[in-house]
C-alpha cells in the first residue's frame, strides 16, 4: 500500500475529523478516562472544528492518504503559535500530526513533517513550536528526531481532567 500527501480541501474535514477521533483514542485508550476522550473527541476532532480551520487562512493542512482508495489516514495543521510560553512574531504553531499507528515508521510522519516546516520557512517563520502529552514517549522522541527540544511545559485539558504537556520547539533555518 503506498500513501501520499497532499494540501487538505475544504472537502477534507469529515475524513480530518475521522482521523483525529481514531488517532486520539488509539493512542491514549489505556491512558485517559473514556468520558475524557469522548468529550475531547466531540469538541476537539469535530467536523465543524475543522472546516473552520480549512476555511481561515492563517491555517494550512496536509493529509496522508491511501493511494489506491483515497481513504485518509493521518495529518499535519500548522497555524499561528497559541502557546503559554514566550513567542515571537515569527513563530509558527504545529498544531497537529496525526497518524494512525499502523503506518508509523514509513516515512509518512516525516513527510508531514517536512511540508510543515517547508510551508513554515517559506512563511518566513524563524521558530516551530508544539505541545505534546508529557508520557507520549512515542511523539517525543519522533519530535526529538526532527530537532524539536524542550521549550517549556503548559496544562492541558482534556475532557474533565487536566494533564501534563510538554512545549517543544525547533528553529527554521536548521531546517
Amino acid at each position: 500500500m503506498s500513501l501520499t500527501i497532499r494540501p487538505c480541501t475544504p472537502g477534507d474535514a469529515e475524513a480530518l475529523a475521522l482521523v483525529g477521533q481514531a488517532t486520539f483514542l488509539e493512542t491514549y485508550a489505556a491512558v485517559l478516562p473514556a468520558a475524557d476522550i469522548l468529550s475531547h473527541c466531540r469538541h476537539q476532532h469535530s467536523a465543524e472544528l475543522y472546516a473552520r480551520w480549512l476555511a481561515d487562512a492563517d491555517y494550512r493542512l496536509w493529509i496522508a492518504c491511501v493511494a489506491e482508495t483515497g481513504v485518509a489516514v493521518g495529518y499535519a495543521v500548522l497555524c499561528p503559535c497559541d502557546l503559554p510560553i514566550p513567542t515571537g512574531p515569527s513563530d509558527l504553531e504545529l498544531k497537529r500530526i496525526y497518524l494512525l499507528a499502523r503506518h508509523h515508521g514509513g516515512g509518512v510522519g516525516a513527510g508531514l513533517m517536512a511540508a510543515v516546516i517547508e510551508a513554515a520557512a517559506s512563511a518566513g517563520a524563524s521558530r516551530l513550536l508544539l505541545g505534546v502529552y508529557g508520557d507520549n514517549s512515542a511523539a517525543i522522541g519522533f519530535y526529538g528526531r526532527q530537532g524539536f527540544s524542550k521549550a517549556g511545559v503548559r496544562k492541558f485539558t482534556v475532557g474533565a481532567n487536566v494533564y501534563d504537556d510538554l512545549i517543544l520547539a525547533r528553529s527554521i533555518a536548521a531546517a
